[in-house]
Order: C-alpha cells, then sequence, then structure tokens
C-alpha cells in the first residue's frame, strides 16, 4: 500500500529535498506540499494523507498549533493523519509541545534518509517513532513546564487502570522496551504487550509517547527517575 506523505516546511530547498528520498520509494508518495501550518490545514481538507512531515518553527499557525489540529481532528479532513514532527534542534521545546499536542514522533532535520524512511513506515503503521528513552530526556529537560501533579495518591487518570498497569505504565516512562518490562516483571513479552495496549485504550493514548507524557504530567514519574 503506497503511503501518502506531506511535507509542511516553510524552506522550499528542505522540502524539494525530502521530496527526492521520498518519491524515490516504490510504497511511498508526496501527495501535497505546504509551507505552513495554516496552509497544511486547508491543504488537509481535501487531500487524503497518511503522514504528514511537519517543521515547528514556521511563521503564522505553526507545527505546533497545526499538529494539535490535526490530531483532535477537527479540521474536516479525511482519514487520521499521523504527524510526524522535524526539529532542527534535539530536546526543542517545539517538540516537547508537539508531543504533548499528539504528534507521533520527532526526527532531526539531518537524520539519515534510512532512518527518516523507517520512521514514516513505523508512523504509517501506528507505531511511535520516539525511544521512549528520548522522550524521557525531552520531558526532563522540560519538566519546570509541566502542571503540577495531583496531591491526591492517585491521579483521576490513573484510576481508569489497574495496579499491574500501572506498574507497567511507570517502566514504559522510564525508558523500558516490552522485553525489558517482560524481564523486569517475570511475564512473558506477549503479556506486556497486552497490557501496553490495555493502557492505551483506558485512557485514550495515541501510542507510548503520549503514555510517557501521562505518566509525567501525574506525577507517576518524576523528572529524573530511574
Amino acid at each position: 500500500m503506497t503511503i501518502r506523505v506531506m511535507l509542511v516546511d516553510d524552506q522550499a530547498l528542505l522540502r524539494t529535498g525530502f521530496r527526492m528520498v521520498l518519491t524515490a520509494q516504490q510504497d511511498m508518495e508526496v501527495v501535497a506540499e505546504a509551507s505552513d501550518g495554516a496552509e497544511a490545514l486547508a491543504v488537509l481538507r481535501d487531500q487524503p494523507v497518511d503522514v504528514v512531515l511537519m517543521d515547528v518553527r514556521m511563521p503564522g499557525v505553526d507545527g505546533v498549533e497545526a499538529t494539535r489540529r490535526i490530531c483532535e481532528g477537527g479540521e474536516g479532513g479525511p482519514g487520521d493523519p499521523k504527524v510526524l514532527i522535524l526539529t532542527t534542534f534535539d530536546l526543542d521545546e517545539y517538540a516537547f509541545s508537539a508531543l504533548k499536542a499528539g504528534a507521533s514522533g520527532f526526527m532531526l532535520k539531518d537524520v539519515p534518509p534510512g532512518d527518516l524512511l523507517a520512521a514514516i513506515r513505523a508512523v504509517r503503521s501506528g507505531d511511535a517513532v520516539v525511544a521512549p528513552s528520548t522522550t524521557r530526556r525531552l520531558i526532563d529537560r522540560f519538566s519546570s513546564v509541566l502542571p503540577a501533579s495531583s496531591s491526591e495518591p492517585v491521579a483521576k487518570e490513573l484510576r481508569r487502570i489497574t495496579d499491574r498497569e500501572r506498574e507497567v505504565l511507570t517502566l514504559i516512562a522510564q525508558g523500558l522496551s516490552n522485553g525489558e518490562i517482560a524481564a523486569r516483571l517475570v511475564l512473558s513479552e506477549a503479556t506486556v504487550k497486552t497490557h501496553v495496549g490495555r493502557i492505551l485504550a483506558k485512557l485514550e493514548l495515541r501510542d507510548r509517547v503520549q503514555a510517557v507524557v501521562l505518566a509525567y504530567e501525574t506525577g507517576l514519574v518524576r523528572a529524573g527517575s530511574q
């Protein structure tokens, strides 16, 4: 199945470079381009897109606001496009905001072509492409801007999940893979995968990235904790 990609960046030269890489792939097609968030939202109302490669620092409607509108599904466009953020700087506060807004991950703009292509395919299949440990570093860096966590023993959101699922969520937020969680809890990897799926469903989260963000916001995991 061909992956329909939209490029959103205010630098035409960068869009040209990404387009050349993507159109050389048999399973990808660049179906639209935009130079800012407002133009991207307008195009998405009529153009089916699977993955949006979204710059964050753009004039007018920036990538964070555009990502929020896309992920909320309030733009009336066809399909449910996933957003992959492109940023110039690692640990960029814009990338952090975009993850909170619903992006499925972020990549640096100087990413090797092979990594970019793998990320697009992963996002299309529903996976997140930011390693949990990288997301954790990002959130540690910007933990000062997170809202104060609930003073209650268990935040309201976490009451929807079981004690075991809360334990799994804590380990997800600490950067462990399913295999590592399985070893830590002496469970099968298939069982951990089931727990992860239930956590995402119960908490209405898109992917592991959103799970990590929630774990920090609710105070389940503290910045700098191991």
